[in-house]
């Protein structure tokens, strides 16, 4: 440990020496205790030189100048000032308007950060998960009628449903919809009645389902919990799926059978027997 503290005392004070010579070639004479003699001119250049070549030099000012504080100042200032100035130029090149006449930018989002979906693509949207709207309900429109002797089977999203007329369903929330809105499902998968059944390959091709949408809605929360055993690790998050209630109004694509009315049976009084004296 001795010899290695004595190593690390003459390496930092060589380098104090070299930096000195380079600093002030004009004296002659070092502060170091170890060199009792001052060395000669001649020696100097050698010495500098083959110092400068082993040892890695440094140019900042504030290292060498007793002024460093101002000069640091100074560089300081020239630097915000050309960050400024790359900053004006970056704000320069940003400002470039993406909107088009109607307000959209290309990928179709608004300031909001919300898509606008045109009545094509949400009409196509619509289709593809199995449903379409018809429009308001209205204060003339009879569409809730008695129960009829008919089922069927349709897909909505990735569900299916078996629903006859008048049944209430949820669904996962349907977009482009609002209450009170009557809806066509075109996903009809099998359509059946007390005397025939007609299956789709893989969609009955006349038939349909109509509803009614009732109200947006959110199930009940679910909680979710991680745990991690001796790693101190608990999460606790809940979640409530936005749902869709739909009322069935009619089922179209298959025939119907007539509602005849059943009547009841009269019930037969009991005669009466005259009691005998």
């Amino acid at each position: 440990m001795a010899s290695r503290r004595r190593c690390l005392q003459a390496l930092a004070l060589t380098r104090q020496a070299a930096n000195f010579a380079l600093n002030n070639p004009s004296s002659l004479s070092f502060p170091n205790p170890h060199l009792n003699s001052n060395i000669s001119p001649t020696f100097l250049p050698i010495f500098s030189q083959s110092l400068s070549r082993s040892l890695p030099q440094w140019h900042h000012p504030r290292f060498f100048s007793s002024s460093g504080k101002e000069e640091d100042r100074a560089i300081k200032d020239d630097g915000d000032a050309e960050e400024d100035e790359d900053e004006d130029d970056y704000d320069d090149d940003d400002e470039v308007d993406y909107e088009s006449e109607s307000g959209e930018d290309e990928s179709g989002l608004r300031s909001g950060g919300k898509r606008v979906y045109t009545a094509e693509e949400k009409e196509a949207e619509a289709a593809s998960i199995g449903y379409k709207v018809v429009g308001p309900l209205t204060k003339d429109d009879d569409v809730f009628k008695p129960y009829e002797p008919v089922f069927a089977v349709v897909q909505i999203g990735s569900h299916q449903f078996k629903v006859s007329n008048g049944d209430a369903i949820f669904t996962e929330r349907l977009k482009f919809c609002e209450v009170n809105d009557k809806l066509t499902l075109n996903k009809v998968l099998l359509v059946g009645s007390p005397s025939q059944t007609i299956i789709g390959r893989p969609i009955v091709p006349d038939a349909a389902v109509h509803a009614v949408v009732e109200e947006h809605a959110l199930d009940a929360k679910v909680l979710i919990f991680k745990k991690k055993r001796r790693k101190n690790y608990r999460r606790t998050k809940g979640h409530r799926q936005e749902l869709t209630k739909l009322r069935i109004t009619d089922i179209q694509g298959i025939e119907k059978p007539e509602n005849v009315p059943v009547s009841k049976p009269a019930k037969k009084e009991p005669e009466k027997v005259a009691a005998t004296a």
